[in-house]
């Protein structure tokens, strides 16, 4: 089946997503210290957003969504962030799986998905494991009887890092069929399925990023997503994936800004000044601040400027001109974007700290989860990692790994480098 194509209607505007969703975000902003202090998880907070139609954002509007851009859709998400970054943290998988229903052709798909979306179902992902080999813990186990005379499956293991699963009516896991790797997707309160809060990183602590359990949970044809017999088709979906982390990073800094604001502006004394004093006016504060604004300014940059590129290559994916060298150019991008992002916003808040002294370290102003929260979030898919397949790209051609597919046969043109014949060229070649 051929994909529709989404381009023809006209996106709501920047003023009337504002005028929607910026109240809520003042709502969620409003709790976010209350929340880190009792490490509150935001149920009530995610509700506000299903109720308003975040979720929808980037459904066509042919579905019932709001059909926003790109741009429109990572400038919200960024609000969000800045709001709470726990809170557009948790929503990566939800956006992850609609984007990619987005960019199949499988128009079935989208009509079983969109519409629940738009009334407000949230997806989550339970995809990770703690073990070296993808799948031996997760597994889909034939059952031998048959379910209302449809034949059914047996589903048990365990998944970690489930960020957002706890908030979500649906839950997408990765797991195996014997031999073969399958992505399934079925409702999370299903008899067998069971959801810990019991992540226990120094950051992001309300994202939900816990353990699911699966115990004989009952899944039928219907719950099966896709069976991966080969390459996955190309797209701009790993870009997107990281450019959702970024988005959440560079709120934190629009995050510290404010806060540097809010922290200096009614104070009436600075550091080795007797008597009341007005630390707005000092120059080294004032440095301080332009210095943060500085930094967030170009994180908000970059994040703008990936988001475009994404747009670029959605829009050249519907007119049927995309191809796989425009793909890996935009995921380069968003990978050199992560190099800068996490630095900048990780400069700006421990800069914070030089504003105010030792009492901007109070636990009642909580200023410390915004160097916790970035940093973890930064700690996925490890810059480090991403850096030498930048390196590696721009020196020979060679096409950043793209997961499991690259031990299928067939696949090592795409997964190794040739010397004399890079598999993609650089754009500047």
């Amino acid at each position: 089946m051929n994909q529709p194509s989404f381009s023809q209607h006209i996106p709501p505007t920047d003023e009337q997503l504002a005028a929607r969703f910026r109240p809520i975000f003042d709502r969620i902003a409003a709790g976010a210290v209350e929340r880190e202090q009792q490490r509150s998880l935001p149920y009530e907070e995610v509700s506000w957003l299903r109720e308003a139609g975040f979720g929808a954002l980037r459904v066509p509007q042919r579905y019932g969504g709001l059909g926003a851009t790109l741009p429109q859709f990572f400038s919200l998400l960024q609000e969000l962030a800045t709001a709470d970054s726990n809170v557009s943290h948790l929503l990566r998988g939800h956006f992850a799986f609609l984007e990619s229903r987005l960019n199949q052709e499988d128009e079935e798909s989208r009509e079983f998905w969109f519409p629940k979306v738009v009334e407000g179902a949230l997806i989550g992902y339970a995809m990770a494991e703690r073990t070296e080999v993808t799948g031996t813990s997760a597994t889909i186990v034939r059952a031998e009887d048959e379910v209302q005379g449809e034949k059914g499956w047996l589903l048990n293991g365990k998944k970690y890092y489930s960020t957002g699963t706890i908030y979500a009516d649906w839950i997408v896991a990765s797991v195996v069929d014997g031999e073969e790797r399958v992505s399934v997707a079925f409702p999370a309160t299903l008899p067998g399925v069971t959801r810990l809060d019991d992540w226990d990183g120094f950051g992001q602590r309300m994202t939900g990023s816990g353990t699911t359990l699966f115990e004989n949970v009952r899944l039928s044809e219907q719950h099966i997503v896709r069976r991966f017999s080969a390459k996955p088709p190309s797209s701009y979906q790993k870009a997107f994936l990281q450019l959702i982390l970024l988005t959440s990073i560079a709120g934190v800094g629009r995050a510290v800004l404010r806060d540097a604001i809010a922290f200096v502006q009614p104070r009436t004394r600075a550091f080795d000044v007797l008597g009341q004093s007005s630390p707005r006016q000092d120059p080294l504060v004032q440095r301080v601040v332009g210095r943060i604004a500085s930094l967030s300014y170009a994180a908000d940059s970059l994040v703008q400027s990936v988001a475009r590129a994404l747009e670029h290559n959605w829009l050249q994916a519907q007119a049927g001109l995309a191809d796989d060298a425009l793909f890996v150019r935009t995921e380069i991008e968003a990978f050199q974007a992560q190099q800068v992002v996490i630095d900048l916003v990780l400069q700006a808040s421990t800069l914070l700290f030089e504003v105010g002294g030792a009492s901007a370290t109070s636990e009642t102003r909580r200023l410390d989860r915004h160097w916790r929260n970035a940093r973890t979030a930064a700690s996925h898919n490890p810059a480090i990692f991403r850096e030498r397949a930048i390196g590696d790209y721009y020196l020979n051609g060679t096409v950043p790994d793209s997961g499991w597919w690259k031990d299928l046969p067939g696949a090592d043109a795409n997964a190794e480098t040739n010397a004399d014949q890079p598999a993609i060229a650089p754009a500047h070649s």
